[in-house]
């Protein structure tokens, strides 16, 4: 385990020291049910103060898995023992990662041999049936290790939750077993469990219309969301066995100011999904219209202008809004790391030179010295309109992306005013094939707003009524596409008057 892990556990048996819970628990032998349900809600109380006081949310979500772990402890105890050969308490998914919400799914796994489940199977009906009565919600599987390994095969998903697993209590060796036989040497080899992640996000995007920028974003599945990061988390963890997300930084893949934004990015998120879970009483992971005041408030913000009553609310969204524009510029830069270090390994590339200043290598856009946007910063621009003159790229190289986030403050007001600058801007309108597409490239990467600070004060902006579906960047560039296609033959029968 990293020290990272290691200071998070120690928090997190800070908040709920494991002998504390355990008196709780057995507060009243007569009345277990009680008792368990009392500490259950002392838990949660206890949590949701801390939040109000502004504890960090990852000590928040580590201690409420660590309470967890002590209460399915000692109901496992009370129903079976603690070493009870032939079958053991596994906890998978998110709950295995050791994070656990208010009102998260509480996922496990019953591991067992065929010995073990035919001499527990009454212990453990008893046991799911008190989960149910301390109204704790957890969602179990029952699975031998064969199982186990049959089922990851076929399933994506199987091999992901599988690959969290955390023993809890009972039969340590089944555990062991089962971890040795799912490693990539038998099942989901590196290359193929990676492809399948990128299709697994792919597909993700697309359900919500590759944005994360609507109205009502979902705070876990959306683009730039938590999803995000957990998609990084698996394939490190599959490809060298990172237990942390700050090994990332050890392998080099991430730079200290990178890995500190992501855990900025990622507790900011978190504490949107405490928030939600707090004011629903339930798993709620859309940042819904009708909760962004209350979350807004929870998070400090007020109105202080009398003639602008939904300041507070907005201001709190365009956060919310930057922060997953920011974790998507990660996400895009590490799968792309991954995807090199994975699917093309060998030093051997296909390079092609563009101009004095960039090529292409595997068909990605690359800067040919890494100083050349700190000599020349107009040269940001440049980039993005090699982009749109050369559609058959691919994308950025992560490295160059890297250097845009890095040197995108150079984009002075010198700069802006600089001749060469205008005319690279204006050749991409000039240009006209795949505009919108490089704009929002250009916003992605934080060139745009740099590069026009009006547009800048309005990224991640959004209005706070129901007309406005998209933030205010996001509604400005999708009335340049509108404009494009009215010059565009193909689309003349959308707006006849218009494109005539």
């Amino acid at each position: 385990m990293g020290a990272e892990l290691d200071l998070a556990e120690d928090e997190s048996a800070s908040v709920f020291s494991a002998r504390k819970v355990r008196v709780r628990l057995r507060a009243d032998e007569a009345k277990p049910i009680a008792a368990f349900r009392n500490t259950l809600a002392w838990g949660r109380e206890r949590l949701l103060s801390l939040f109000d006081e502004g504890q960090a949310a990852e000590s928040l979500v580590r201690a409420r898995a660590h309470l967890v772990d002590e209460v399915l402890r000692e109901a496992w105890t009370r129903h079976l023992s603690t070493a009870s050969p032939g079958v053991a308490l596994v906890a998978v998914g998110g709950y295995g990662r050791g994070e656990l919400l208010p009102a998260s799914d509480i996922d496990i796994l019953i591991l067992h041999d065929e010995a073990g489940l035919a001499g527990s199977r009454k212990s453990l009906e008893l046991l799911n049936a008190f989960f149910w009565d301390i109204g704790l919600e957890v969602g179990s599987s029952v699975r031998s290790v064969d199982d186990c390994v049959i089922e990851a095969a076929k399933d994506i998903t199987v091999i992901t939750n599988l690959m969290e697993a955390r023993f809890l209590t009972g039969d340590a060796t089944l555990f062991s077993a089962m971890q040795a036989r799912l490693t990539p040497k038998h099942v989901w080899p590196v290359a193929e469990f990676f492809r399948a992640k990128k299709a697994e996000q792919m597909a993700r995007y697309r359900k919500y219309d590759d944005t994360g920028y609507k109205l009502e974003p979902n705070v876990k599945e959306s683009p730039g969301g938590l999803r995000d990061i957990h998609t990084i988390g698996w394939v490190a963890k599959r490809h060298f066995g990172a237990s942390t997300l700050s090994e990332l930084r050890d392998h080099g893949f991430l730079t200290k100011q990178e890995c500190d934004e992501l855990f900025a990015g990622q507790d900011l998120l978190w504490r949107v999904r405490f928030a939600l879970h707090m004011i629903t009483g339930r798993r709620e992971d859309r940042l819904l219209f009708d909760h962004q005041v209350k979350v807004a408030s929870l998070f400090g913000y007020v109105n202080t202008d009398p003639q602008h009553p939904n300041q507070a609310v907005e201001q709190f969204m365009q956060l919310y809004y930057r922060t997953i524009k920011s974790l998507s510029c990660l996400n895009d830069m590490l799968l792309q790391l991954f995807e090199e270090a994975i699917l093309h390994p060998l030093p051997d590339a296909e390079v092609k030179v563009l101009n004095a200043r960039f090529q292409s290598r595997n068909g990605f856009l690359e800067v040919r010295d890494e100083d050349v946007f700190q000599r020349q910063p107009q040269t940001l621009i440049e980039l993005f309109l090699l982009m749109q003159q050369n559609p058959n790229l691919e994308g950025i190289r992560a490295q160059t992306v890297r250097l845009i986030l890095r040197d995108s403050r150079l984009m002075t007001e010198e700069v802006r005013n600089d001749v060469r600058a205008r005319t690279l801007f204006i050749e991409m309108f000039r240009e006209g094939r795949g505009l919108t597409r490089n704009l929002r490239r250009m916003n992605r990467y934080g060139v745009l707003g740099r590069y026009l600070p009006a547009f800048g004060k309005i990224v991640g902006l959004m209005q706070y009524d129901l007309f406005h579906t998209l933030t205010v960047d996001e509604h400005t560039l999708y009335v340049v596409r509108n404009l494009r296609r009215f010059a565009m033959e193909r689309f003349r029968h959308e707006l006849p008057f218009c494109s005539e």
